[in-house]
């Protein structure tokens, strides 16, 4: 495994005394033991919490994969030196998918259309039968867990294969992946959220979600990034790799999805009003109603409006404290906003905390993230032999 590479001072290699992953596998375990221990105390609200955690951890997987897969397909540079830590969220999709099946196990609990007397009796999802039934669910997640999984290991593989090999042809074959795979994944993660999210509320619909739960997926995955960087550069890893031009840029892409989520989150709503179609309404109506509705302001503020003045002005996106601050507060409320669009369909009246949110989050996150290290520290922490990594590191800096 190469070391160096012209021009780069730092040491590639993860400082094994910072390998976080088996106190991640730890604590991941435990929590999983909690929760199962939950499971049958109250089987409703652990498969509801369960679904919650796993949706969350997996948006950030699968925000990765497109943002690699737009780099790739668009021949970029600037992302070059921090490509290691999306590449590290998705490689093993094809392992996390082992994780859904308690998902599979509760469906009689999550979904109302799995239960055929009540859809017979119900012309709406009677109508929705032949999208919406068992056999035909598990082979979609099958489908979609198949293709990611796939396109994760192959761009995480191909990427640290040239690192080995020098051999420049293989960015031809990372970007053959990419164009198909970015179609491929359009479509599997639109249905996905169909699935997972918007058919726990099977009357429901809105031509708008696939995208919705994209632009949510995305804008939080730039936090996670920015959290990363500033953890290496506090454990004095690649401080001269990743620079201000880099982070500053990581801030930009931040903004620009916040905007872009606040648009498609405003129209998907603004669209349901005023179409007022019941169906369609009584979905924001519940959650605008009891303690939902602080919830439902609480993410226009701390998911647009806070976010957007304190990223606005250009010098923010310097000022490293403020992007921190900012990076957590929209990390938080991505994971509150998969509770609000899940939960009101099992607690009608009002938000409820239950411990097993906390444990199937501690759980599924301390399995995540294990696995994100471990991948992190097994191969260089930069694509060496990239051709586009010098471009990266000459990024300027423009105050």
């Amino acid at each position: 495994m190469a070391s160096h590479s012209p021009n780069i001072t730092d040491s590639v290699q993860f400082p094994a005394q910072k390998d976080l992953s088996k106190t991640f596998y730890g604590v991941g375990i435990v929590g999983l033991i909690a929760s199962a221990v939950g499971y049958f105390l109250d089987d409703y609200q652990f498969f509801f919490s369960y679904l919650t955690s796993f949706t969350y951890f997996t948006s950030f997987a699968l925000a990765a994969l497109i943002l690699v897969m737009v780099h790739h397909i668009t021949k970029s540079s600037w992302g070059t030196v921090i490509r290691r830590i999306p590449e590290s969220l998705f490689s093993r999709l094809w392992l996390w998918a082992l994780f859904f099946i308690p998902v599979i196990l509760g469906m009689s609990n999550l979904f109302t259309w799995t239960n055929t007397e009540y859809v017979m009796n119900d012309p709406i999802l009677a109508g929705k039968t032949a999208y919406l039934n068992e056999p035909f669910f598990i082979i979609r997640q099958i489908i979609y867990f198949a293709i990611w999984g796939f396109l994760g290991y192959k761009l995480h593989k191909t990427s640290v294969e040239m690192d080995r090999t020098k051999n420049w042809g293989l960015t031809a074959l990372l970007r053959k992946f990419s164009a198909p795979g970015i179609l491929l994944f359009a479509l599997t993660v639109a249905f996905a959220s169909f699935d997972w999210l918007m058919s726990l509320d099977a009357h429901w619909f809105s031509t708008m979600f696939g995208v919705y739960f994209f632009a949510m997926s995305f804008q939080a995955l730039f936090p996670f990034i920015l959290l990363m960087v500033f953890w290496m550069h506090k454990n004095g890893i690649l401080k001269d790799v990743i620079g201000k031009a880099h982070i500053y840029d990581l801030g930009a892409w931040f903004f620009g999805f916040t905007v872009f989520y606040a648009y498609i989150a405003f129209s998907q709503f603004l669209l349901i009003y005023y179409a007022n179609i019941p169906e369609e309404t009584l979905w924001f109506y519940h959650r605008l109603e009891g303690s939902w509705e602080f919830i439902t302001f609480a993410l226009l503020f701390g998911r647009f409006v806070i976010p957007f003045i304190l990223l606005l002005n250009r010098e923010s996106k310097h000022n490293h404290l403020l992007l921190k601050i900012t990076a957590i507060m929209v990390i938080v409320m991505h994971f509150i906003e998969i509770h609000w669009i899940v939960m009101p369909t099992l607690h009608h009246h009002g938000m409820a905390i239950s411990w097993l949110d906390i444990t199937t989050l501690v759980g599924l996150g301390g399995i995540f993230m294990g696995m994100f290290f471990q991948t992190l520290k097994s191969y260089n922490l930069v694509p060496v032999n990239d051709p586009y990594l010098q471009d990266s590191l000459h990024k300027e800096y423009h105050h």
